[in-house]
């Protein structure tokens, strides 16, 4: 993980620069060309070049051109990202991440902050800093709570008794559980797991059996 020594205000994040800084030599080797670099190999291009083919001030100011044209898009994407950034501040996100084996997995939380740190921008989830090109969703509201209440559910089903254990003092828990599971949309039904909707069945009818054999018989 990153060290956070940018400052962050109101979980905003903030710009710092240190053109000292072994970190900030490293992001220039690692990120291209920066104007000085590209000016030295101008010189150099312009003192080694073959005097029977010299390069033209036309393509001199050609080669200029596209580097300033790249340098002005990668600010504007940056530019891009901070603004992403911290409108993520305080939402629910999907990030993707890999094990230790490579494998591809996904955590989601809540962003706590943004930061910046040598041009790259950084999400605060879970406690860990993720990059913003990780990113795989923003948590709608309707699938958090549909994710919320399916969880919900699994404990309420998970504090039943078992079928084969279950008796007619249970049935103000398990009625509870079944009005529970009624009221939930059929949206919200699709995130839960098939062992809780199983216990619930089994349970329910396990009861049932019981009530049913509680009963006086006819006359």
């Amino acid at each position: 993980m990153a060290e956070l020594f940018a400052p962050i205000s109101d979980g905003k994040v903030v710009e710092t620069t240190s053109s000292t800084s072994k970190e900030d030599k490293e992001k220039k080797a690692n990120d291209g060309l920066d104007k000085d670099a590209f000016l030295q190999l101008l010189v150099a291009e312009m003192q080694y070049q073959d005097p029977l083919e010299p390069t033209t001030n036309t393509e001199y100011i050609s080669q200029f051109a596209t580097f300033s044209q790249l340098e002005a898009t990668q600010n504007v994407e940056l530019s891009n990202k901070i603004s992403m950034a911290n409108d993520l501040v305080g939402k629910q996100v999907i990030m993707k991440t890999r094990n230790d084996s490579g494998v591809m997995q996904y955590e989601d939380g809540k962003v706590d902050y943004a930061y910046l740190e040598n041009g790259k921008v950084y999400l605060s989830v879970n406690g860990s800093l993720f990059n913003i090109d990780d990113l795989d969703s923003v948590i709608e509201g309707e699938y958090l709570d549909a994710v919320n209440l399916a969880k919900m559910m699994d404990t309420v089903v998970g504090k039943l008794p078992s079928a084969a254990s279950v008796t007619l003092a249970d049935e103000e828990k398990v009625a509870q559980a079944r009005e529970l599971y009624d009221s939930l949309t059929d949206y919200q039904k699709k995130y839960l797991s098939s062992d809780t909707l199983t216990k619930l069945d089994e349970v329910g009818t396990a009861l049932a059996a019981l009530k049913k054999s509680a009963e006086p018989a006819d006359e």
